[in-house]
């Protein structure tokens, strides 16, 4: 882990600021925004309190939220979906993808509640491209086909200031 991954007391505030409530489980920064601010957090899969969590990879960027809700509500998750029951090779980008999902988090802690169940809707179908994109990020190009087409979609909001900047915080 490098010292850009460490989560500190300043990035738990930030975090709190773009969330509007304090992280529980975090582990570390799994990618940062432009501005350095964390954007994506690596979470435990058990919360403080016994909580099962499943999602590894949490976005916390409010510029990428708002990016990925806008593209949730033009159809996109449904296309993706239909995609995955046409295209072989995507299908089987998508269950790796799903496999390094839950490899990632099994490195954390095994849960019985949540064993098998990745996030957004992997490997199956696509339930929540704020997950994807968030896998994306904290992995790379390569690892999550759609995870990456999410990243793609959303240059335009990676370039915008955070809006927790723009809130004046």
């Amino acid at each position: 882990m490098s010292a850009s991954d460490t989560f500190t007391e300043a990035d738990a505030d930030v975090v709190e600021a773009q969330l509007q409530r304090r992280p529980r489980g975090v582990v570390r920064v799994a990618w940062r925004c432009h501005d350095g601010r964390p954007g994506v957090i690596m979470t435990e899969p058990r919360l403080p309190g016994g909580t099962p969590f499943p999602t590894t990879y949490y976005l916390t960027c409010p510029s990428l939220i708002a990016g990925c809700s806008t593209l949730e509500a033009s159809g996109l998750m449904a296309e993706m979906t239909r995609r995955l029951g046409e295209d072989a090779e995507l299908a089987a980008g998508y269950r790796a993808a799903h496999e390094s999902y839950l490899a990632d988090r099994a490195a954390l802690g095994e849960v019985p509640e949540i064993a098998g169940v990745s996030a957004g809707g992997m490997p199956d179908r696509v339930k929540c491209l704020h997950v994807l994109a968030a896998h994306a990020l904290a992995k790379g190009p390569g690892v999550n086909p759609l995870g990456d087409e999410v990243v793609e979609r959303l240059a335009d909001w990676l370039a915008r200031p955070c809006l927790v900047e723009q809130a004046g915080r």
